[in-house]
């Protein structure tokens, strides 16, 4: 009996050893599975059925076997961890680990929650090419506009159809990105000047190294002067087109803690003729003009976060005409520098933003230099989810075509506010301040204040309907005030 009771007791005593080894392994598959899938949740979510992603044991890239690797990138799990799993299921052990892995590898919900688990059903999927992916979309609207200059009113009814696109290169190093936009308008009735648009921007970034990166930039803008431009022509029933042609070349490179930037920046600009309310052409070629500018920026990093810079700059515009109509020299060099702060707290809060001093002198002794004090940057905010801020600075010496006049300072500020009130639902609140300080007391300084709002609707993934009301006020000591009051809606189809 006494054997028969030692044998009981080394039995019981076995098993209770075999359960809590099973009990203790358990835990540890618990205390790594989670961690292990924290670790390797990237910033991304495409990544994560990206099986590239995981890294191999000593560092560098693998690729694992698709048969044991899940979408959610979890490892699979050994046979001895299955066992221990299993040992530990009545403890309900195994519904804690799927229910931290799901919520670690769920995507994120939208403003009202109802964002579907595979991504944002109103995002536009684009159009593959090769290599490249195009998100082209066409817009169709219709508009109203009054013009109140002083005591006297004009109003016009104008159709608008516009595009925009963007083609992006998909390429494991290097990137080259070209984005186009344009509008035109007809109007319908009424009386009003139309106000075409068209700008195409290409940006070819080369990975030379680990730290150095090259970009090559071009492009092409073309708009019409606006009537309350201080350069506009008076009186005219069609003012000049301008045709803007860029291009530069950037490299920056990082030397530890310390970021080198040099470029060059080149500028076309040239005038159509102007239209005169009685049907003549009045030649603006005098105001074409070629500008280049090397710029030279050092930055410290204090942190990813925080880079603060020393920036400068040199400039020469050169008119094709040696002097205008007036027989002014308008030719001028710039000189330029300024302090500021790169700032990249992820998507709550990123920008750049600096303070400086700019020069400009003229050919012609007779027109003074113009000095000024100059603020320049942008930045984003995302207080919450679903709502993003927009600011903007610009400080830019701007030339002129009057008698005596060297030019002005135009300060800018503008801001956009957009809010998701529902998934398919953005609401757009925006102002724009334009000061122009003109150097001579003989001209009054200009103010234009702007203030915007419109909503999107986001029908489907490729459909969307628009509507926005703006106003517009220009005012000017010895000048009437201008007015311009606008609303309009459209619909959008993307692809």
């Amino acid at each position: 009996m006494a054997v028969a009771n030692g044998m009981d007791r080394g039995a019981a005593q076995l098993r209770l050893s075999r359960r809590l080894a099973g009990l203790l392994l358990a835990g540890t598959v618990l205390a790594s599975v989670p961690a292990f899938a924290q670790e390797q949740t990237p910033a991304d979510p495409t990544a994560l059925t990206d099986p590239l992603a995981l890294p191999s044991a000593d560092g560098g890239d693998a690729t694992p076997d698709t048969a044991s690797t899940t979408t959610n990138s979890v490892p699979a799990l050994t046979d001895e961890q299955q066992d221990a799993l299993a040992n530990a299921a009545d403890d309900g052990a195994v519904g804690r680990v799927g229910s931290e892995t799901e919520r670690l590898n769920a995507p994120e919900s939208s403003v009202d929650g109802a964002r579907s688990a595979f991504g944002d059903p109103y995002e536009p999927t684009g159009i593959r090419l090769g290599s490249f992916v195009l998100r082209p979309s066409v817009s169709q609207g219709i508009g109203y506009e009054k013009t109140k200059v002083g005591s006297a009113a004009t109003s016009r009814t104008f159709s608008t159809t516009g595009f925009r696109g963007s083609l992006t290169s998909d390429w494991s190093r290097h990137q080259w990105t070209i984005d186009a936009e344009g509008v035109y308008q007809r109007n319908i009735s009424g009386v009003g000047e139309t106000e075409p648009e068209l700008r195409i921007n290409s940006d070819l970034r080369l990975d030379l190294s680990g730290d150095t990166v090259a970009n090559l930039t071009a492009g092409y803008s073309f708009e019409r002067e606006s009537n309350s431009d201080p350069n506009a022509t008076e009186g005219a029933s069609a003012q000049s087109g301008v045709h803007g042609f860029t291009a530069g070349a950037r490299v920056t490179r990082d030397f530890g803690l310390i970021r080198g930037t040099i470029g060059v920046d080149l500028q076309r600009e040239t005038f159509s003729s102007v239209t005169l309310a009685n049907g003549t052409k009045l030649i603006m070629s005098d105001r074409n003009y070629t500008e280049g500018t090397l710029t030279a920026r050092v930055g410290y990093e204090l942190s990813p976060a925080l880079i603060p810079y020393l920036e400068a700059s040199v400039g020469k515009s050169v008119y094709d005409d040696k002097h205008d109509q007036r027989g002014f020299a308008r030719s001028s060099s710039t000189l330029g520098g300024r302090a500021g702060m790169e700032i990249d707290l992820g998507e709550k809060l990123r920008g750049d933003l600096g303070i400086g001093f700019k020069r400009a002198t003229f050919e012609d002794r007779d027109l003074a230099a113009i000095e000024a004090v100059t603020i320049d940057g942008s930045v984003f905010w995302s207080p919450r989810r679903g709502t993003d801020l927009r600011l903007g600075l610009r400080s830019e010496i701007e030339p002129s075509t009057t008698a005596n006049e060297s030019g002005y300072v135009t300060y800018e500020t503008n801001a956009e506010l957009t809010h998701e009130l529902r998934d398919n639902l953005v609401a757009r609140l925006s102002g724009i301040y334009t000061w122009r300080d003109f150097s001579s007391s003989a001209t009054e300084d200009q103010y234009v204040y702007q203030v915007g709002t419109g909503l999107t609707w986001n029908l489907n993934r490729w459909l969307a309907m628009t509507g926005d009301v703006s106003y517009e006020l220009t005012k000017q000591s010895g000048a009437d005030d201008t007015g311009i009051t606008r609303a309009g809606i459209g619909l959008v189809l993307r692809r």
